[in-house]
């Protein structure tokens, strides 16, 4: 299959590009790389940089590049934080974006879409697994952009035809051998705890400890960035079946202080913390349950407990102590 992976240079995408070429497609990515890296994508892929905001530069993509098949959108403006500051950058540049690619896919008849979403959607906090029959209450104007994104969706479905699938998700972490987390600035919590630990970065800052979970600080569930695209990859094959909506989590989650536990005993050294007020748009807690996809699709993630997914980030950060070099 000819595939479109936008933001296929970033974190998710380029694993994603990785493993649907390991499958045997036909990958191009689109990325203006404002986030994303030429290093990072498989070489068998033709990266074609680009910015989706710009129509015209979508529509040439599409002329050029005939047979497309499917489209899977990562392309994404991605920080909570960032959106409760500038709401605008998430309602406006998120939605117009999608509504680009999407009017470009129906204009060149590709009928298959994955979005990646994300679990932001659920703004109200439960110490359960959020489900796909949760209410939609998003907790930021990021999770507000992703939820419009799939009303959008809908009436291209109804309307156009469009075969799509979103996969709401929390917090990818982790690494393969070569492909890691390199943001700039980079925000997440994972990368920032190894880069205190290697000595980077002075100290970590946990955003709020008065939330009511068990120790006072955010809890979330985290899943690694391989078994997220693996599970893309699964939702691209069943489109067949038509229009679908998952949740993906591992099950349980977990707060900022035993992640930060973990990454100590994952690199065998300490992490100097401080503690800061509360981020705006952070739920207490947050836990995407994933037992829909894994019953229809008997995905069995490889990476299911913290440690893990903490020492696969770990092993590329000192294999990568400054990133990726390519920009």
């Amino acid at each position: 299959m000819k595939i479109l992976v936008t933001g296929g240079a970033g974190y998710i995408g380029s694993v994603t590009v990785w493993e649907l070429i390991e499958k045997g497609h036909s990958v191009f990515v689109f990325d203006n790389l404002s986030q994303g890296h030429r290093q990072a994508v498989h070489p068998g892929a033709e990266l074609v940089v680009g910015d989706l905001a710009d129509k015209q530069s979508i529509e040439s993509f599409f002329k050029k590049h005939e047979g497309i098949e499917a489209v899977m959108h990562f392309a994404s403006r991605a920080l909570v934080g960032e959106s409760m500051r500038y709401p605008d950058l998430y309602v406006r540049d998120n939605i117009v974006q999608a509504v680009n690619v999407l009017d470009a896919a129906v204009r060149f008849n590709v009928e298959r879409f994955v979005l990646s979403s994300t679990a932001n959607l659920f703004g109200r906090s439960s110490s359960k697994p959020i489900d796909e029959d949760a209410v939609i209450e998003p907790a930021s104007p990021y999770g507000e952009s992703k939820a419009m994104i799939e009303r959008i969706l809908k009436w291209y479905e109804k309307i156009f035809g469009i075969i799509f699938c979103s996969l709401r998700y929390f917090n990818a972490a982790g690494a393969t051998k070569t492909l890691g987390e390199d943001h700039r600035p980079e925000t997440h919590i994972i990368p920032l705890l190894l880069r205190a630990a290697a000595g980077k970065k002075s100290m970590f800052t946990i955003y709020g400890d008065d939330y009511p979970t068990p120790d006072g600080t955010c809890v979330r569930d985290y899943i690694h960035v391989q078994d997220l695209a693996a599970a893309h990859v699964l939702a691209l094959d069943a489109l067949d079946k038509g229009t679908c909506f998952y949740n993906l989590g591992n099950k349980r989650g977990f707060s900022v202080k035993e992640v930060i536990d973990t990454a100590c005993r994952v690199t065998g050294r300490s992490i100097d913390t401080s503690v800061g007020p509360r981020r705006a748009g952070d739920p207490p807690v947050l836990i995407a349950s994933s037992e829909r996809f894994r019953k229809e699709f008997e995905w069995k993630p490889r990476f299911t407990d913290l440690e893990s997914i903490i020492s696969t980030a770990w092993e590329w950060h000192n294999r990568f102590p400054n990133g990726y070099q390519d920009d």
